[in-house]
């Protein structure tokens, strides 16, 4: 059995990465930390074969090495599109795919590792896989601009009052508009449509290239001194509130 842990500072992407690899018989998700000291603490304690690690995490990476290789532990780094993979792997990592990667390059990639191979997903893999996305190409096209703006705010965890603030307008509109997106999707919830999301390479890929100003009430946590759970973030309730 190879034990996993999913370091990743957006809750929707370990949701859709852990069901990914919940349905192989030979891997089992023992952790998913939303923060840097609950990843180095998963990382002594549960003495995974894999940490799939975000670049979110990325000023934390020379502490999460320093476990894993005393604890044996291979390290699959997660980047963005715009990224350069290779980067990474010359900072000693032992695997890179792309956050668009296919579910079956992930499970691949966490099999490589966990039997001491490397991985590294070529940019022009990327590509083609997000050229092969027809279906999220198709969604893609019948979606405004305003609303793939709301996606991105809802795959990062934002709720209708933050999202309203983002946009300029009040909850009400921000309701109305969710649930033309999930009519045009085919999904019935925020959890859903998250998920969508992630499973389609080039919805994932058009969200991530949305900035979000973060919002007034995180921004003051942050200020008192909650910065180190910025990437801590709740999955999405499966109500359209």
């Amino acid at each position: 059995m190879i034990n996993v842990v999913i370091a990743d500072n957006q809750a929707i992407f370990r949701a859709g990465v852990a069901k990914l690899l919940a349905v192989e018989e030979d891997l089992r998700i023992v952790g998913q930390p939303p923060a840097p000291e609950q990843i180095l603490n998963a990382l002594e304690k549960l003495r995974p074969a894999v940490v799939i690690l975000s670049t979110g995490f990325l000023s934390f990476l020379p502490a999460v090495q320093e476990i894993a290789q005393r604890r044996q532990i291979a390290v699959l780094v997660i980047c963005d599109n715009s990224e350069d993979a290779s980067d990474f792997m010359r900072m000693g990592v032992q695997g890179v795919i792309y956050r668009s990667a296919s579910g079956s390059m992930v499970v691949e990639a966490v099999r490589r590792l966990a039997h001491g191979q490397s991985f590294l997903q070529s940019p022009n893999s990327a590509e083609v896989e997000v050229n092969e996305d027809l279906v999220g190409a198709r969604v893609r096209k019948r979606l405004s601009d305003r609303e793939l703006r709301i996606i991105a705010a809802i795959v990062q965890g934002y709720k209708n009052r933050e999202i309203a603030a983002q946009l300029f307008t009040s909850e009400q509109v921000v309701k109305n508009a969710l649930r033309n997106i999930f009519d045009k999707i085919g999904v019935s919830d925020r959890l859903e449509l998250a998920l969508f999301v992630v499973h389609h390479r080039i919805l994932a890929q058009a969200t991530a290239s949305v900035a979000l100003d973060p919002p007034a009430s995180r921004v003051a946590v942050a200020a008192a001194g909650s910065g180190n759970q910025r990437g801590s973030i709740s999955l999405p309730s499966t109500s359209i509130n």
